[in-house]
């Protein structure tokens, strides 16, 4: 036990409360004593750990890993979440090994990487634990973060721990980060300038172009959508954002439904409060009776969004508009997926999380911003009403897509180089 494990642990003591009212599973998992069995490692195939914390990140390695796979890697893909583990599963279970990140207790730690015994690890935007990160230098096992991203708002929040966090950013044997201002943060908050490479956004590589998605007519006839009357779906809302969708549907006219999908699933019946009369998907898979009268719906699952998105006429993106009461927002959330799938996308005030993003796409006139309610209701009425414009604008989008291709090669290059380094030290 180190320092930091009794600050841990009197932190855990701390908000007990809160923790005794989460429901979560798994915690022989989360401590490492039920760690995952993995054979011997094969010579000359290196092993390579790539941790997602939750849903979007294990999504975001949806070209990595089969890419690192075929070039002879033995892939390992670790989530802290339920929702990500789950995920994870489905997309990578047939080609990789799928394992829950541990707490960052150091016996955790150690448990966990003799279990698995990595050449290298690659960090989804980023997660730095400062046990995990000595562990694996203790072991000479390069650590390093792809898809890097580094929000201002979390650099405001580290540069005020910056004497407890930068030993962490310069521990990292590599950093390739999504544009250059994360270059500049991390080279801030201490990551070595010569670790640190502007590589792109994965999540390009991961978007799937097409104008399709599976599970997307057995969807709208379980929840009862009326494929004659205009669809809005807000994808990956916040706080306070289905009531306002609502105001903004009901303002354009009766005729229009709104699907909403909230972020969190903590906030499933929050959001079906919002929504008079609504639908819930977790109520029809239950076998419950559908009343679609109200043209409201919740996506209260997990894993069908991209269907959600392909029944759209107009997507709002969630958690870009300000919090119900004022004060900030949330930081936006990933427009990608939608616009892949030729969807017309509107996007609030708050793009914290995916300011290159966004702006990329509004450069390229592949989406809308809606600055308050009145430009939400003018360009949903908009779009709604042209099927013309909404096509155009969702190929500019889908054009833009294309062209930010590439980031996953850079990654799996990077990656290789850093396990066959790690190898030949072992």
């Amino acid at each position: 036990m180190n320092l930091l494990d009794v600050v841990y642990l009197g932190v855990a003591a701390a908000t007990s409360p809160w923790w005794v009212r989460k429901a979560r599973g798994g915690w022989g998992q989360r401590f490492a004593i039920d760690p995952p069995t993995l054979a011997e490692k094969a010579p000359g195939k290196p092993r390579i750990l790539l941790h997602a914390v939750s849903v979007g990140e294990a999504a975001a390695l949806r070209s990595l890993v089969p890419m690192l796979v075929d070039r002879g890697a033995e892939v390992i893909v670790s989530c802290t979440t339920d929702t990500g583990l789950a995920r994870a599963e489905a997309l990578y279970a047939d080609i990789a090994h799928v394992a829950r990140y541990p707490l960052d207790a150091s016996w955790s730690v150690r448990r966990f990487l003799d279990a698995l015994n990595p050449d290298a690890v690659g960090l989804v935007e980023l997660e730095l634990w400062p046990n995990f990160l000595k562990a694996c230098s203790k072991r000479e096992i390069p650590v390093a973060v792809i898809n890097g991203r580094l929000s201002e708002r979390s650099f405001k929040g580290y540069r005020k721990i910056a004497r407890w966090v930068r030993p962490s950013f310069a521990a990292l044997s590599a950093a390739a980060v999504q544009d250059e201002a994360y270059a500049q943060r991390f080279a801030a908050m201490g990551t070595p300038e010569d670790r640190i490479r502007v590589t792109g956004s994965m999540k390009f590589d991961a978007a799937k172009i097409a104008d399709r998605a599976d599970g997307q007519d057995e969807l709208a006839r379980a929840m009862g959508i009326d494929p004659a009357r205009p669809l809005v779906v807000g994808g990956s809302t916040g706080p306070g954002e289905e009531a306002l969708l609502h105001r903004a549907c009901a303002a354009v006219g009766p005729e229009v439904q709104l699907l909403c999908a909230p972020r969190r699933p903590e906030r499933f019946d929050e959001a079906a409060a919002a929504l008079p009369g609504c639908v819930r998907r977790s109520a029809v898979q239950a076998g419950g009776q559908i009343d679609s009268g109200s043209g409201r719906f919740l996506l209260d699952t997990i894993g069908e969004l991209a269907a959600a998105y392909a029944l759209a006429d107009v997507v709002v993106v969630g958690r870009s508009f300000p919090l119900a009461g004022g004060g900030e927002g949330l930081g936006g959330s990933d427009p990608i997926e939608p616009i892949a799938l030729g969807r017309a996308t509107i996007y609030g005030p708050d793009s914290a999380n995916f300011r290159d993003v966004v702006q990329g796409f509004e450069r390229a006139r592949g989406l809308v911003r809606a600055g308050d309610m009145g430009s939400l209701v003018d360009n949903i009425r908009k779009l709604i009403g042209s099927s013309e414009e909404r096509s155009a604008m969702a190929e500019r989008g889908r054009a833009w897509i294309r062209q930010q291709m590439g980031a996953s090669g850079l990654h799996a290059d990077m990656l290789m180089a850093l396990s066959a380094g790690s190898s030949k030290r072992g």
